[in-house]
């Protein structure tokens, strides 16, 4: 099968595209290296250099499908340039969406984030839960899905889309280099190569046991292995919504002190006031992933992610 991935030279999306060449599909990249990396896309992969808007340049009948993970994704930034995630999420996905259907290729996976609930009612958090995003990034994903779910009853359109929790860790040679790094395992891993002096916790008198936030991470390995699933999930007429996390969540206190376990080091932290809008615990309930997709998460333990990531994060800083 061949598959266009967008935003394939990315975190998440590199890896997709990693598992999908191992799956024996043949693989285009298109990416506009905003945020991605060249050297990030898979050995294998084909690339394009160019933004989804013009996606209708390259796609054809002889794709099977797209993964979608072009996005603008701070929810810092997008507080303050709103406009840039409207066009870059929303306008961009429409355009992209509007390729597929003249080019007659009908099945899509779409990377979507757990973000389109905001602040939850219960946890864990179902499918079902009120979809509030508390900022323009929430909401731009949240009405692509709107678009996606219009796209599926007129036009036939196979989608599913993936509601991300905490995603962390590394596949290889592909693993997370945000620029600015806004995610807190990397942040931590940060402090132990001596790149920043501490780290921020924001907020040490939550509800929760050591009363900082907690957070449901799972590895972007199990992930990858969702969006495979997903792409056999998909049927016609149908927008299937799955959240992915592993159902059980850590304290920003565990990573930290998993962090200075896995690497060694020491790691300084400085509690810094609640940021606005972070809830004290958000954890994922995947039980449709697992009865729709099949898909089971094998990668949970949190110290195997941060050594996964900490190899990623100094073979990088090796190459710089």
């Amino acid at each position: 099968m061949k598959y266009l991935v967008t935003g394939g030279a990315g975190y998440v999306g590199s890896v997709v595209a990693q598992h999908l060449l191992e799956a024996g599909h043949e693989v285009t990249v298109l990416d506009n290296l905003s945020t991605g990396f060249r050297e990030g896309v898979p050995a294998g992969a084909a690339f394009v250099e160019g933004d989804i808007r013009d996606a209708a340049k390259w796609l054809d009948a002889s794709y099977e499908g797209v993964l979608h993970f072009a996005a603008s994704s701070q929810v810092g930034e997008s507080v303050a340039k709103p406009e840039k995630y409207w066009e870059n999420n929303v306008a961009g996905s429409l355009a992209l969406l509007g390729a597929m259907r003249d080019a007659g290729v009908r099945t899509l996976v779409f990377s979507s984030t757990a973000a389109t609930y905001g602040e939850p009612e219960q946890v864990p958090i179902t499918e079902a839960a009120p979809t509030r995003p508390t900022n323009p990034y929430g909401a731009t994903k949240l009405a692509v899905d709107h678009m996606i779910t219009s796209e599926a009853n007129a036009h036939g359109l196979a989608a599913v889309s993936l509601r991300y929790f905490n995603v962390a860790g590394a596949y290889g040679a592909h693993g997370e280099r945000h620029d600015p790094e806004s995610h807190l395992i990397p942040l931590v891993l940060q402090v132990a190569q001596g790149r920043r002096d501490a780290i921020s916790v924001y907020g040490d008198d939550y509800a929760t046991p050591d009363g900082t936030c907690v957070r449901d991470y799972i590895h972007v390995a199990d992930l990858a292995e969702a969006h495979l699933l997903a792409l056999r999930a998909a049927r016609p007429g149908t927008h299937l919504i799955c959240n992915l996390g592993n159902g059980s969540g850590f304290s920003v206190r565990q990573v930290i002190e998993t962090v200075r376990e896995v690497t060694g080091h020491p790691i300084p932290e400085v509690v810094a006031p609640r940021r606005g809008g972070d809830p004290a615990v958000l954890v994922a309930a995947a039980d449709t992933a697992r009865e729709k997709l099949g898909w089971h998460p094998t990668r949970a333990d949190l110290a195997g992610i941060v050594a996964d990531a900490w190899e990623f994060a100094q073979s990088i800083t090796e190459e710089h």
